[in-house]
């Protein structure tokens, strides 16, 4: 198969790349390309122009400051899964990260392409949800900060505008003592999710994150089976309760890989298996 006809452009600056996406309603930008090249190859997308950043300063490092794990842009997946200084801020960041396709792929891949990619199955979209990131967008009105829980907002669809770029991912650092745990069902190793859930557990604060994907429209938080655990504690029949009300967040209808009802079932357990993990990574 061979993509659509298009303009390439590759920019060294981002005022440059802002500026031909600004001039271009149809065009799209290109970063690790793992996901859209196969989407042109097999005419699911059909861009004007590609807006190629990979040649522009800045676009590139992992740091970790004020509390946050600044991904650039142009960061690959496997860069970020090696790095020391990530793995010590956040663990749970790499142990989710070993889910994420392939290690070629991850080669290849940007985290910050797979958050606008915003596939709903997707590994790292969960993660920035569950640890209360956010995504930094610029264009031509400027630079603006976009929280997690208000980027992503269907299958493939962010509240990215088109003539903006994502350029970082803000990942928390984990609490002091905080546990942490990835849980993911897959019909094969690198296969999209048909339920997984990320959580964060701090005995000192009593606050707990769940996160999950695979199994709506959109990476979502399990808000009810926090405020169950928050208020109940971490025992037994707590988290029974916690897994049983995380089957309301399960809207995805049935397809070829599971039925509503089996993805409803994984779920809860999923929930209690990363809940039980990250309480017994607590100190």
């Amino acid at each position: 198969m061979k993509p659509p006809l298009f303009e390439y452009r590759a920019p060294r600056s981002l005022k440059d790349a802002i500026a031909l996406l600004a001039g271009d309603s149809g065009a799209m930008v290109l970063a690790g390309g793992q996901s859209l090249i196969p989407a042109l190859n097999m005419r699911l997308a059909s861009p004007s122009r590609l807006v190629d950043i990979q040649h522009i300063e800045g676009l590139k490092g992992i740091s970790v400051q004020d509390g946050r794990i600044v991904v650039k842009a142009m960061t690959r997946h496997r860069q970020l899964e090696l790095s020391e200084a990530a793995h010590r801020a956040n663990p749970l960041i790499r142990e989710a990260m070993a889910h994420v396709a392939h290690v070629p792929i991850r080669n290849r891949g940007t985290v910050v392409g797979s958050l606008c990619h915003a596939d709903a199955a997707a590994e790292m979209p969960m993660v920035l949800l569950a640890t209360d990131g956010s995504v930094v967008a610029e264009g031509p009105r400027g630079r603006r900060e976009i929280a997690a829980e208000d980027f992503f907002q269907f299958h493939m669809t962010t509240t990215r505008e088109p003539d903006e770029i994502i350029t970082e991912a803000r990942f928390s650092v984990l609490p002091a003592g905080a546990g942490w745990a990835f849980e993911e069902f897959t019909r094969r190793h690198g296969d999209y999710a048909i339920a997984a859930v990320a959580a964060i557990v701090d005995r000192t604060s009593g606050h707990v994150s769940l996160a999950a994907c695979g199994i709506s429209s959109r990476p979502v938080r399990l808000r009810q089976s926090e405020e169950i655990i928050a208020k109940g504690g971490l025992v037994p029949d707590v988290l029974k309760a916690a897994g049983e009300a995380a089957k309301e967040a399960v809207t995805a209808p049935d397809d070829m890989h599971a039925s509503t009802d089996y993805r409803r079932h994984l779920l809860a357990g999923l929930v209690r298996r990363a809940v039980e993990k990250a309480a017994s990574r607590t100190k």
